[in-house]
Protein backbone atom coordinates (compact mmCIF):
# COMPACT_ATOMS: atom_id res chain seq x y z
CA UNK A 1 0.00 0.00 0.00
CA UNK A 2 0.96 3.43 -0.95
CA UNK A 3 1.29 5.68 1.98
CA UNK A 4 -0.34 8.88 0.99
CA UNK A 5 0.72 12.32 3.33
CA UNK A 6 -0.59 12.97 6.71
CA UNK A 7 -2.64 15.76 5.47
CA UNK A 8 -4.80 13.32 3.40
CA UNK A 9 -6.09 11.18 6.45
CA UNK A 10 -10.04 11.42 6.27
CA UNK A 11 -10.65 10.63 10.10
CA UNK A 12 -14.41 12.00 10.03
CA UNK A 13 -15.27 10.09 7.03
CA UNK A 14 -13.88 6.83 7.79
CA UNK A 15 -15.19 6.92 11.63
CA UNK A 16 -18.67 7.50 10.04
CA UNK A 17 -18.61 4.63 8.47
CA UNK A 18 -17.57 2.71 11.34
CA UNK A 19 -20.35 4.37 13.40
CA UNK A 20 -22.93 2.46 10.63
CA UNK A 21 -21.03 -0.67 11.63
CA UNK A 22 -20.97 -0.81 14.68
CA UNK A 23 -25.08 -0.09 14.89
CA UNK A 24 -25.17 -3.77 12.65
CA UNK A 25 -23.34 -5.41 15.77
CA UNK A 26 -25.67 -8.59 17.85
CA UNK A 27 -26.76 -7.24 20.94
CA UNK A 28 -27.04 -9.72 24.02
CA UNK A 29 -30.66 -10.59 23.23
CA UNK A 30 -29.95 -11.62 19.80
CA UNK A 31 -27.29 -13.92 21.36
CA UNK A 32 -29.17 -15.37 24.06
CA UNK A 33 -31.40 -16.00 21.31
CA UNK A 34 -28.95 -17.93 19.30
CA UNK A 35 -27.89 -20.29 22.05
CA UNK A 36 -31.15 -21.75 21.56
CA UNK A 37 -30.61 -22.59 18.41
CA UNK A 38 -29.19 -25.99 16.45
CA UNK A 39 -26.35 -24.98 14.05
CA UNK A 40 -28.33 -25.00 11.29
CA UNK A 41 -30.84 -22.52 12.54
CA UNK A 42 -27.57 -20.21 13.42
CA UNK A 43 -26.73 -19.96 9.74
CA UNK A 44 -30.31 -19.34 9.19
CA UNK A 45 -30.56 -16.56 11.47
CA UNK A 46 -26.99 -15.52 10.23
CA UNK A 47 -28.38 -15.34 6.83
CA UNK A 48 -31.06 -12.78 7.38
CA UNK A 49 -28.21 -10.72 9.32
CA UNK A 50 -25.60 -8.79 7.87
CA UNK A 51 -23.62 -12.38 7.45
CA UNK A 52 -26.14 -12.26 4.24
CA UNK A 53 -23.43 -12.13 1.83
CA UNK A 54 -21.46 -14.10 3.00
CA UNK A 55 -23.91 -17.20 3.78
CA UNK A 56 -25.46 -17.12 0.41
CA UNK A 57 -22.20 -17.22 -1.23
CA UNK A 58 -21.27 -20.51 1.06
CA UNK A 59 -24.39 -21.71 1.52
CA UNK A 60 -24.04 -24.42 -1.53
CA UNK A 61 -20.57 -26.28 -0.16
CA UNK A 62 -21.04 -25.99 2.94
CA UNK A 63 -23.91 -26.15 5.92
CA UNK A 64 -24.42 -26.15 9.80
CA UNK A 65 -20.96 -25.25 11.86
CA UNK A 66 -18.65 -25.73 9.11
CA UNK A 67 -21.26 -23.00 6.87
CA UNK A 68 -21.16 -20.75 9.87
CA UNK A 69 -17.31 -21.09 10.40
CA UNK A 70 -16.76 -19.91 7.00
CA UNK A 71 -19.19 -17.76 6.45
CA UNK A 72 -17.85 -15.54 10.05
CA UNK A 73 -14.23 -15.64 8.79
CA UNK A 74 -15.08 -14.55 5.16
CA UNK A 75 -17.13 -11.57 7.26
CA UNK A 76 -14.49 -10.24 8.97
CA UNK A 77 -11.91 -9.98 6.25
CA UNK A 78 -14.60 -8.43 4.27
CA UNK A 79 -15.46 -5.52 7.11
CA UNK A 80 -11.98 -5.14 7.85
CA UNK A 81 -10.58 -5.33 3.82
CA UNK A 82 -13.26 -2.42 3.92
CA UNK A 83 -11.43 -0.17 6.63
CA UNK A 84 -8.22 -0.31 4.13
CA UNK A 85 -10.59 0.92 1.01
CA UNK A 86 -12.17 3.61 2.95
CA UNK A 87 -9.02 5.35 4.60
CA UNK A 88 -6.19 7.47 3.64
CA UNK A 89 -2.98 8.60 4.40
CA UNK A 90 -1.28 8.13 8.03
CA UNK A 91 -4.74 6.93 8.85
CA UNK A 92 -4.68 3.83 6.33
CA UNK A 93 -1.18 3.33 6.97
CA UNK A 94 -2.25 2.72 10.81
CA UNK A 95 -4.99 0.67 10.02
CA UNK A 96 -2.97 -1.20 7.75
CA UNK A 97 -0.18 -1.87 10.69
CA UNK A 98 -2.81 -3.09 12.83
CA UNK A 99 -4.56 -5.41 10.68
CA UNK A 100 -1.42 -7.75 10.84
CA UNK A 101 -2.56 -8.84 13.95
CA UNK A 102 -4.47 -11.68 11.63
CA UNK A 103 -0.92 -12.45 10.34
CA UNK A 104 -0.22 -13.30 13.74
CA UNK A 105 -3.40 -15.30 14.44
CA UNK A 106 -2.91 -17.08 12.01
CA UNK A 107 0.68 -18.34 12.56
CA UNK A 108 -0.52 -19.20 16.67
CA UNK A 109 -3.51 -20.85 14.59
CA UNK A 110 -1.24 -23.27 12.56
CA UNK A 111 1.60 -23.77 15.23
CA UNK A 112 -1.96 -25.20 17.35
CA UNK A 113 -3.08 -27.11 14.83
CA UNK A 114 -0.13 -28.85 14.45
CA UNK A 115 0.59 -29.15 18.37
CA UNK A 116 -2.86 -30.87 18.34
CA UNK A 117 -2.80 -32.84 15.60
CA UNK A 118 -5.71 -31.05 13.95
CA UNK A 119 -7.17 -31.67 10.30
CA UNK A 120 -6.01 -29.48 7.76
CA UNK A 121 -9.22 -28.14 6.77
CA UNK A 122 -10.71 -27.40 10.61
CA UNK A 123 -6.99 -25.38 10.48
CA UNK A 124 -8.06 -23.39 7.20
CA UNK A 125 -11.20 -22.61 8.31
CA UNK A 126 -9.75 -20.57 11.75
CA UNK A 127 -7.61 -18.70 9.26
CA UNK A 128 -8.26 -15.38 9.09
CA UNK A 129 -7.65 -13.71 5.54
CA UNK A 130 -6.94 -10.03 6.83
CA UNK A 131 -3.70 -9.80 6.92
CA UNK A 132 -0.84 -9.58 4.58
CA UNK A 133 0.06 -13.65 4.59
CA UNK A 134 -1.04 -14.37 1.15
CA UNK A 135 -3.36 -17.64 0.20
CA UNK A 136 -0.17 -19.53 -1.13
CA UNK A 137 1.61 -18.95 2.70
CA UNK A 138 -1.33 -20.31 4.51
CA UNK A 139 -1.79 -23.33 2.15
CA UNK A 140 1.41 -24.12 2.84
CA UNK A 141 1.01 -23.24 7.02
CA UNK A 142 -1.86 -25.90 7.19
CA UNK A 143 -0.02 -28.85 5.41
CA UNK A 144 3.01 -28.70 7.91
CA UNK A 145 3.30 -31.94 10.12
CA UNK A 146 5.04 -30.48 12.65
CA UNK A 147 5.88 -27.28 14.63
CA UNK A 148 9.42 -27.14 13.59
CA UNK A 149 8.00 -27.08 10.04
CA UNK A 150 5.54 -24.25 10.64
CA UNK A 151 8.08 -22.01 11.74
CA UNK A 152 10.55 -23.09 8.69
CA UNK A 153 7.70 -21.90 6.13
CA UNK A 154 7.82 -18.91 8.50
CA UNK A 155 11.69 -17.96 7.95
CA UNK A 156 11.02 -15.60 5.16
CA UNK A 157 8.43 -13.37 7.36
CA UNK A 158 9.16 -11.03 10.07
CA UNK A 159 8.20 -14.11 12.79
CA UNK A 160 10.78 -16.24 11.16
CA UNK A 161 13.73 -15.35 13.34
CA UNK A 162 11.96 -14.95 16.74
CA UNK A 163 10.01 -18.41 16.29
CA UNK A 164 13.46 -19.90 15.18
CA UNK A 165 15.00 -18.96 18.75
CA UNK A 166 11.97 -19.61 20.70
CA UNK A 167 11.91 -23.52 19.14
CA UNK A 168 14.63 -24.92 21.84
CA UNK A 169 12.46 -23.90 24.69
CA UNK A 170 8.93 -25.31 23.23
CA UNK A 171 10.88 -28.87 22.68
CA UNK A 172 12.02 -28.83 26.16
CA UNK A 173 9.15 -28.01 27.96
CA UNK A 174 6.45 -29.20 25.68
CA UNK A 175 4.48 -25.80 26.12
CA UNK A 176 3.42 -23.22 22.98
CA UNK A 177 4.08 -20.40 25.54
CA UNK A 178 7.25 -19.82 24.29
CA UNK A 179 6.58 -19.47 20.67
CA UNK A 180 2.90 -17.63 21.38
CA UNK A 181 4.36 -15.21 23.04
CA UNK A 182 7.12 -15.02 20.66
CA UNK A 183 4.32 -14.59 18.10
CA UNK A 184 3.02 -11.74 20.19
CA UNK A 185 6.19 -9.66 21.71
CA UNK A 186 7.26 -9.72 17.26
CA UNK A 187 3.90 -8.38 16.49
CA UNK A 188 3.48 -5.10 19.09
CA UNK A 189 7.60 -5.14 18.54
CA UNK A 190 6.41 -4.41 14.82
CA UNK A 191 3.79 -2.29 14.94
CA UNK A 192 5.47 0.03 17.50
CA UNK A 193 8.73 0.70 16.17
CA UNK A 194 9.25 4.20 13.84
CA UNK A 195 5.75 5.38 15.55
CA UNK A 196 6.90 8.95 16.96
CA UNK A 197 4.21 9.30 19.23
CA UNK A 198 5.17 12.80 20.48
CA UNK A 199 4.78 15.26 17.19
CA UNK A 200 1.85 13.43 15.15
CA UNK A 201 -1.40 13.47 16.50
CA UNK A 202 -3.11 10.58 15.02
CA UNK A 203 0.28 8.37 15.83
CA UNK A 204 -0.30 9.31 19.81
CA UNK A 205 -4.03 8.02 20.43
CA UNK A 206 -2.79 4.79 18.37
CA UNK A 207 0.32 4.11 20.51
CA UNK A 208 -1.95 5.02 23.55
CA UNK A 209 -4.27 2.27 22.45
CA UNK A 210 -1.70 -0.32 21.86
CA UNK A 211 -0.28 0.60 25.33
CA UNK A 212 -3.36 -0.92 26.64
CA UNK A 213 -3.75 -3.52 24.72
CA UNK A 214 0.07 -4.36 25.90
CA UNK A 215 -0.81 -4.17 29.67
CA UNK A 216 -3.64 -6.34 28.98
CA UNK A 217 -1.85 -9.45 26.63
CA UNK A 218 1.08 -9.09 29.95
CA UNK A 219 -1.50 -9.72 32.52
CA UNK A 220 -3.10 -12.84 30.48
CA UNK A 221 0.39 -14.15 30.06
CA UNK A 222 1.30 -13.98 33.25
CA UNK A 223 -2.16 -16.15 34.24
CA UNK A 224 -1.37 -18.70 31.16
CA UNK A 225 2.36 -19.03 32.79
CA UNK A 226 1.11 -19.95 36.14
CA UNK A 227 -1.31 -22.38 35.21
CA UNK A 228 1.19 -23.73 32.85
CA UNK A 229 2.81 -25.47 35.37
CA UNK A 230 6.39 -25.07 33.51
CA UNK A 231 9.38 -24.03 34.66
CA UNK A 232 9.68 -20.45 32.95
CA UNK A 233 10.25 -17.21 34.41
CA UNK A 234 7.24 -14.83 33.58
CA UNK A 235 9.61 -11.88 33.21
CA UNK A 236 11.38 -14.28 30.01
CA UNK A 237 7.74 -13.43 28.13
CA UNK A 238 7.10 -10.02 29.03
CA UNK A 239 5.89 -7.24 25.88
CA UNK A 240 7.29 -4.39 25.81
CA UNK A 241 5.27 -1.17 25.24
CA UNK A 242 2.94 -1.47 28.16
CA UNK A 243 2.53 1.01 30.90
CA UNK A 244 0.82 -0.87 33.70
CA UNK A 245 3.78 -2.48 35.10
CA UNK A 246 7.54 -3.72 34.66
CA UNK A 247 8.96 -7.26 33.45
CA UNK A 248 10.30 -7.89 37.45
CA UNK A 249 7.22 -7.27 38.59
CA UNK A 250 5.24 -10.22 36.56
CA UNK A 251 6.63 -12.98 39.10
CA UNK A 252 4.79 -11.82 41.95
CA UNK A 253 1.44 -10.91 39.76
CA UNK A 254 1.28 -14.39 38.59
CA UNK A 255 1.09 -15.59 42.04
CA UNK A 256 -1.31 -13.15 43.52
CA UNK A 257 -4.78 -12.14 41.63
CA UNK A 258 -5.29 -9.96 43.80
CA UNK A 259 -2.50 -8.15 44.15
CA UNK A 260 -3.17 -7.99 40.22
CA UNK A 261 -6.44 -6.87 40.56
CA UNK A 262 -5.82 -4.27 43.61
CA UNK A 263 -3.25 -2.97 40.30
CA UNK A 264 -6.03 -2.72 37.88
CA UNK A 265 -7.92 -0.19 40.80
CA UNK A 266 -5.05 2.03 41.17
CA UNK A 267 -4.09 2.30 37.70
CA UNK A 268 -4.76 4.05 34.70
CA UNK A 269 -7.97 2.35 33.86
CA UNK A 270 -9.56 2.15 37.12
CA UNK A 271 -12.53 4.46 36.14
CA UNK A 272 -13.37 2.85 32.80
CA UNK A 273 -13.22 -0.62 34.02
CA UNK A 274 -14.90 -0.67 37.57
CA UNK A 275 -17.93 -3.09 36.35
CA UNK A 276 -14.76 -5.32 34.54
CA UNK A 277 -12.97 -5.81 37.68
CA UNK A 278 -16.01 -6.91 39.69
CA UNK A 279 -15.70 -9.99 37.14
CA UNK A 280 -12.15 -10.30 37.21
CA UNK A 281 -12.75 -10.62 41.44
CA UNK A 282 -14.94 -13.06 41.17
CA UNK A 283 -14.47 -15.08 37.96
CA UNK A 284 -13.19 -18.98 39.24
CA UNK A 285 -11.52 -20.14 36.47
CA UNK A 286 -8.63 -19.40 34.06
CA UNK A 287 -11.20 -19.03 31.46
CA UNK A 288 -13.45 -16.51 33.07
CA UNK A 289 -10.66 -14.39 34.06
CA UNK A 290 -9.37 -14.32 30.76
CA UNK A 291 -13.05 -13.22 29.45
CA UNK A 292 -13.28 -10.72 31.89
CA UNK A 293 -10.21 -9.19 30.66
CA UNK A 294 -11.27 -9.22 27.30
CA UNK A 295 -14.51 -7.21 28.37
CA UNK A 296 -11.94 -4.76 30.54
CA UNK A 297 -9.94 -4.40 27.11
CA UNK A 298 -13.27 -3.92 24.68
CA UNK A 299 -14.62 -1.40 27.64
CA UNK A 300 -11.10 0.97 27.52
CA UNK A 301 -10.98 0.79 23.79
CA UNK A 302 -14.91 2.36 23.57
CA UNK A 303 -13.55 4.64 25.90
CA UNK A 304 -10.84 6.15 23.97
CA UNK A 305 -12.99 6.25 21.26
CA UNK A 306 -15.40 8.59 23.01
CA UNK A 307 -12.83 10.18 24.09
CA UNK A 308 -10.96 10.76 20.60
CA UNK A 309 -13.80 10.35 18.46
CA UNK A 310 -11.63 12.32 15.21
CA UNK A 311 -8.77 9.44 15.36
CA UNK A 312 -7.83 5.81 14.88
CA UNK A 313 -9.73 5.01 18.00
CA UNK A 314 -12.86 4.62 17.04
CA UNK A 315 -11.43 2.59 14.38
CA UNK A 316 -9.69 0.19 16.33
CA UNK A 317 -11.97 -0.58 19.18
CA UNK A 318 -14.02 -1.57 16.06
CA UNK A 319 -12.21 -3.77 15.04
CA UNK A 320 -11.79 -5.39 18.94
CA UNK A 321 -15.16 -5.62 18.95
CA UNK A 322 -15.99 -7.13 15.44
CA UNK A 323 -13.51 -10.08 16.45
CA UNK A 324 -15.72 -10.72 19.37
CA UNK A 325 -18.54 -10.98 17.99
CA UNK A 326 -17.31 -13.56 15.46
CA UNK A 327 -15.83 -15.49 18.24
CA UNK A 328 -18.86 -15.35 20.18
CA UNK A 329 -20.83 -16.41 17.14
CA UNK A 330 -18.69 -19.12 17.02
CA UNK A 331 -18.53 -20.30 20.32
CA UNK A 332 -22.30 -20.48 19.51
CA UNK A 333 -22.40 -22.91 16.91
CA UNK A 334 -19.65 -25.24 18.19
CA UNK A 335 -21.10 -25.17 21.70
CA UNK A 336 -24.67 -26.04 20.25
CA UNK A 337 -23.07 -28.81 17.90
CA UNK A 338 -21.66 -30.61 20.72
CA UNK A 339 -24.93 -29.97 22.71
CA UNK A 340 -23.66 -27.71 25.05
CA UNK A 341 -26.35 -25.97 27.33
CA UNK A 342 -27.30 -22.25 27.19
CA UNK A 343 -25.67 -21.70 30.79
CA UNK A 344 -22.62 -23.44 29.53
CA UNK A 345 -22.53 -21.43 26.55
CA UNK A 346 -23.23 -18.02 28.56
CA UNK A 347 -19.48 -18.61 30.09
CA UNK A 348 -17.65 -18.97 26.86
CA UNK A 349 -19.20 -15.54 25.45
CA UNK A 350 -17.22 -11.91 26.02
CA UNK A 351 -20.21 -9.07 25.68
CA UNK A 352 -19.53 -5.57 26.56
Amino acid sequence: MNVISRDASNYAYVNARVRSRWALLLDADEYDTLTRMGPSEIARFLGESEYGPEIDALGSRYSGVDLVEHALNRNLARHFNDLLEWSQGTLADLISRYLRKFDAWNVKTAIRGVYSETDTTVIDDDFIRAGQFDDALLATLEECTSVAEVVEALAETVFGAPLDDALDDFEETGALIPLENAVDRTFYDALLRGLNATTESGTREFVKFLRAEVDFRNIRNAFRLARSGADIDPADYYIEGGRLFEASELASLVENRDELVARLRESRYSDELGPALERLESADTLMGFEHALDASLLGYADHLSHVFPLSVCPVLAYVLAKEREVDNVRAIARGREVDLSGEEIERELVIL
